[in-house]
């Protein structure tokens, strides 16, 4: 994509504050439009209704935040920030993607063969109870846990009387904004976290000159000290805790050490600054100051001691920053939205037409002046919502709040857009290439012991936390995840010979920085899954049939592919029925009446290993055909294998059997639908090739319910979507847009925080990217040989629409609009350098279609090409 580069005369700068000390020139980025753009605009489409200025992508606030998840998420992938807006004093809490407790584990565990043998004979024999409180004894170590670096604590007085608050994230952008008006000044800050520069990014202004006054302090949770240079800076270094909290280790090992710089660039002929109680920085009389954090640590790897570690994470921190201070603010947001826009801009959503609703109209404002309140609207939302009415009630737009209380009577579709986007942008937020993979919570924890650790959850949630990359176009996103598999492919050799006396490698349900693949402490109806590992590898194949990239499946996916499935076919073992089996086998977190009655969740062969099995033996056997490796043993083997693997069965009552027996569940509405793995994301069930099961599926999702956490509720509706039962799919949408309170969590009931964090409760990330997978899968599906068009598009709710930029298998672009319900125009293209022949669906009409690369073809509704041009 060509960039160019314009410095322009300060005079036309609307706001002499936002220049920045640049010596009378603004640096300004001129972007070409992103090629779903372009493509759009050649077709001879419409510009969007959805413009910048006419339809923002913006989460606002019309108060400061209470509470965590009131506050606004900004990211580079390595360093978060979350963004509370205070008046008397504002915090900017600090996350580093590397900063865990402990150091390298030994996964391992010598004793496990005889205990795998005790199991599996207990198994044999039906004493699933029995197996089950034996297999206790394979369970592993904890994981560590993720901490928070800090904050950025600034203090600008007390009893401020104020006007005009509001504070936005602005995902076009990536930045936070925080305006409001003291007397007859104007007062604003600016933060983003710049991803080629590595800062943490802040600018304070007033509209008159000498206004901007604070202090400015940096806090720790963790062990640390502070001291300040006589250059404006704060320099914190610190260290974690070298083992788990309250683990009472003896030889107190030594953690991981970090250090943050907060630098001060001051603008203003009057301006002072002092130092406070040697901690503290006093600002006063500034026209503007920007504030500059770096921030690194000692981390070398997951295979490095923190106490051998070689890196100084002073040197890192004030190397970073030499480069951020040598460019001017301009220049720092410049290349900033450059990087961040070059992701985002990929893909566009336009529902409908956004909502011009007043807010004194909407229900909870009537309750509100009536003094009554709906049973189901907490306190907490009258409070926030009491506070935005005089600030914004003439706003274009809303408080997000509002608009997510409201949403259950106004169905807003641009609320749907904005969570769409929100998501892709935590996505662009928190994994880049060269960083860590998202955790529980990306990389936003203000808590130095987070709900699970924030620790990386492969039975589900680190999964989902990547199911938007492909299909929403942020593939590179996507890195870190092989980086982190390529770590498990480490370590889990180690756990799969010495533990299972099997080959390839193995991770189970939990992990860490470490690249932990032992399996989890105590109940093995969570810790014992040893199908994490394999998950994680078919992302690897999925990687390849939605790029094409050969290189990518040669040198990086299909070893770690063969890796996997040869532990699984060590793992397999023969049955005693015509099948091979797994065991001991646990269907994630779930457990079973056993047929004395009693409680397990120990069995053989659930639903979910054979679903995952049959994906990754299918990658393997795909891959090989491409590379020409189709005569190796491990290939012979899966060959011989995938015979003998047990079929998905179907109930007693019409639902897909989730253990190898038809046992009694003790808990129908369970909150994880493993069984269903085939429909989505794995692809050995669907509607043409699978009818019956699918069908099955139908009956297990009513038998589950609609009701769950955040992730749960996501993933039902991408499996609904494959149903292409689209009303079920929008229902699953009306029940996650839902406001939480954050002090009056019901715990399994999902929905959304102020700020859109997704919750479990409490906070858990991997719903807010669950969301836009399994909307983009409402709007566009794809096998390795089929496409479908708008397959679950909910008519009477979305009837005009047009979505840009996403991706389907083949390596294939789409752009779609739709009119009255209805399938308008598709544009379709692929620059993957390969020519594809696929069929496209629409309805019930399919039209065979071929694809030469670097061409766009344009369809109509009734699927036949009107032209064809040169992308």
């Amino acid at each position: 994509m060509e960039r160019r580069w314009h410095q322009i005369p300060e005079k036309i700068c609307r706001d002499r504050s936002d220049c920045g000390s640049d010596d009378g020139a603004e640096w300004v980025w001129v972007r070409r439009p992103a090629e779903a753009e372009s493509v759009a605009a050649a077709a001879g489409w419409p510009v969007a209704a959805g413009d910048e200025e006419a339809r923002p992508l913006k989460v606002v606030f019309a108060s400061p935040a209470r509470y965590f998840t009131d506050a606004a998420p900004i990211g580079n992938g390595r360093l978060g920030a979350m963004v509370w807006g205070g008046l008397e004093s504002e915090r900017l809490q600090l996350n580093h993607d590397t900063l865990w407790t402990g150091g390298p584990g030994n996964y391992t565990n010598p004793k496990a063969p005889a205990v795998l043998s005790k199991v599996r004979s207990l198994v044999d024999h039906g004493k699933y109870p029995e197996a089950t409180a034996s297999a206790y004894d394979l369970s592993g170590d904890k994981t560590q846990v993720y901490q928070p670096l800090g904050d950025i604590d600034l203090i600008f007085g007390k009893h401020i009387k104020h006007t005009n608050y509001k504070r936005e994230l602005d995902l076009h952008t990536a930045t936070v904004n925080v305006t409001y008006t003291v007397g007859d000044i104007v007062y604003s800050r600016e933060h983003f976290s710049s991803n080629p520069h590595q800062v943490i990014v802040t600018k304070i202004s007033a509209n008159k000159p000498g206004n901007v006054s604070f202090s400015v302090s940096l806090t720790t949770p963790l062990d640390h000290k502070i001291r300040i240079t006589d250059a404006n800076e704060i320099i914190m270094e610190g260290s974690c805790p070298g083992e788990r909290p309250h683990n009472n280790a003896s030889d107190h090992p030594i953690g991981i050490k970090f250090c943050a710089i907060l630098y001060l660039q001051t603008n203003g002929a009057n301006s002072r600054v002092e130092v406070l109680k040697d901690k503290m920085l006093k600002l006063d009389g500034a026209d503007s100051v920007v504030l500059l954090l770096a921030a690194a640590t000692s981390f070398e790897g997951p295979f490095v001691k923190p106490s051998e570690s070689k890196l100084d994470p002073m040197v890192s921190a004030f190397t970073i920053l030499s480069v951020a201070r040598s460019l001017s603010y301009s220049q720092l947001k410049a290349y900033h939205m450059d990087d961040y826009q070059s992701l985002f801009q990929r893909v566009s959503l336009q529902l409908s037409q956004g909502s011009n609703y007043q807010l004194g109209e909407n229900r909870l404002g009537q309750s509100a002046e009536a003094g009554s309140q709906d049973a189901t609207v907490s306190d907490y939302a009258f409070r926030i919502a009491d506070c935005t009415r005089s600030a914004v009630l003439n706003d274009s737009v809303k408080p997000t709040v509002d608009r997510i209380i409201s949403f259950k009577d106004n169905e807003d579709p641009s609320l749907v857009e904005l969570l769409f986007q929100f998501g892709r942008y935590l996505l662009i937020s928190c994994s880049r290439p060269g960083t860590q993979i998202s955790n529980l919570q990306g990389i936003w924890s203000n808590d130095p012991s987070p709900p699970w650790d924030a620790a990386p959850h492969p039975n589900i949630n680190l999964q989902m936390n990547y199911w938007p990359a492909l299909s929403c176009n942020l593939s590179e996103c996507q890195e870190p995840l092989f980086d982190f598999i390529g770590s498990l492919s480490v370590n889990g050799s180690k756990t799969a010979k010495v533990n299972y006396e099997a080959g390839g490698w193995v991770s189970h349900q939990v992990t860490d920085l470490w690249a932990k693949t032992s399996p989890d402490a105590d109940d093995p109806v969570w810790a014992l899954w040893p199908m994490g590992g394999p998950w994680l590898a078919t992302h690897l194949w999925e990687h390849y049939i939605f790029t094409l990239d050969k290189q990518f499946l040669e040198k990086t996916a299909y070893p770690l592919l063969e890796g996997s499935a040869s532990f699984l076919l060590d793992w397999l073992i023969e049955g005693h029925g015509e099948y091979l089996e797994t065991n001991p086998s646990t269907s994630p977190e779930h457990y079973f009446i056993a047929p004395d009655g009693k409680k397990a969740c120990v069995s053989y062969s659930t639903t979910m290993d054979m679903s995952i099995i049959r994906e990754v033996f299918s990658a393997v056997v795909l891959s090989a055909d491409i590379l020409g490796k189709s005569d190796t043993n491990v290939v012979q083997r899966i060959k011989k294998a995938l015979p003998n693997l047990p079929p998905v069965k179907v109930a007693r009552d019409g639902t897909i059997m989730e253990w190898a027996q038809d046992f009694q569940d003790p808990e129908v509405h369970h909150r994880h639908v493993s069984h269903l793995f085939g429909l989505y994301p794995g692809h050995t069930m669907s509607l043409e090739q699978t009818p019956d099961l699918c069908k099955a599926v139908v009956n297990s999702l009513y038998k589950r319910g609609d009701e769950g956490p955040g992730w749960s509720t996501s993933w039902k509706m991408a499996l609904w979507a494959h149903l292409q039962n689209s009303d079920h799919a929008y229902k699953m949408i009306l029940q996650l847009i839902t406001l939480v309170d954050p002090k009056h969590e019901v715990s399994g009931e999902g929905g959304l925080y102020s700020n859109l964090f997704t919750s479990h409760p409490p906070f858990q990330i991997d719903a807010n990217f669950g969301f836009p997978a399994a909307l983009s899968e409402m709007l566009v599906q794809s096998t390795w040989t089929d496409l479908y068009i708008l397959p679950a598009l909910p008519r009477n709710k979305w009837p005009h629409g047009c979505v840009k930029g996403l991706k389907a298998r083949g390596g294939v672009t789409v752009n779609i609009s739709w009119k009255e319900g209805s399938l308008h125009e598709a544009l379709l293209w692929s620059s993957s350098g390969q020519d594809s022949i696929a069929r496209l669906h629409y309805e019930n009409q399919t039209a065979t279609m071929s694809l030469s690369s670097g061409q766009v073809y344009r369809f109509n509704r009734d699927l036949k090409c009107l032209k064809t041009w040169p992308l």
